[in-house]
């Protein structure tokens, strides 16, 4: 798949709000019911960081370009976000320490065997795990060449593979979701 970081040259184009058209506020909130202690996977700019914050104790804007976090505190983080710089691969949490996660359009950028071991990891029993991003079966009108994309069976093995149970999952035009808890 990808596995590249976004341009941080061009993050104020993922501060357009319509990326809401392939995945709205309502729809990523009812993925992993938030509560407590979430991290978002991938955080970028914040934009859908930014979205959690209200219903959440703390969430944890986890990135590995330390330049997406510069951009985020700039344009003004809410107070209950924590900076992360990690690889979802590596994440600096205790063993259950959150009680979920979110991936909004970045999943292609890190989704693999070892990356979804570690989320099983972190995730309290029980923990939630949401995903929203391009899929391989799309038109390709927006986010990256299909190839780097994975098709929503594709996630769904991947997840199930680190001991996480898909709750729900379905492929629409552009894009997927999946539910899992641990």
């Amino acid at each position: 798949m990808g596995f590249h970081t976004f341009d941080v040259s061009r993050a104020d184009r993922l501060e357009d709000e319509s990326r809401y058209r392939y995945v709205s506020v309502d729809e990523l909130l009812a993925l992993f019911d938030p509560e407590g202690s979430v991290a978002d996977l991938g955080s970028g700019t914040g934009f859908y960081t930014d979205d959690v914050a209200p219903y959440v104790e703390r969430v944890y804007a986890v990135d590995v370009q330390a330049e997406m976090h510069d951009y985020y505190r700039g344009k003004g983080a809410p107070g209950n976000v924590e900076f992360v710089t990690a690889a979802v691969a590596d994440l600096p949490f205790e063993e259950g320490a959150l009680d979920a996660a979110f991936s909004t359009m970045t999943f292609h950028e890190f989704g693999d065997g070892a990356a979804l071991a570690e989320i099983a990891r972190v995730l309290a029993d029980g923990g939630r795990l949401g995903i929203a991003d391009w899929s391989a079966r799309g038109a390709g009108e927006s986010g990256p060449p299909l190839d780097e994309r994975y098709a929503l069976s594709e996630a769904v093995a991947l997840a199930e593979g680190a001991g996480l149970t898909v709750e729900h999952g379905s492929e629409r035009r552009e894009t997927f979701v999946l539910r899992a808890v641990g």
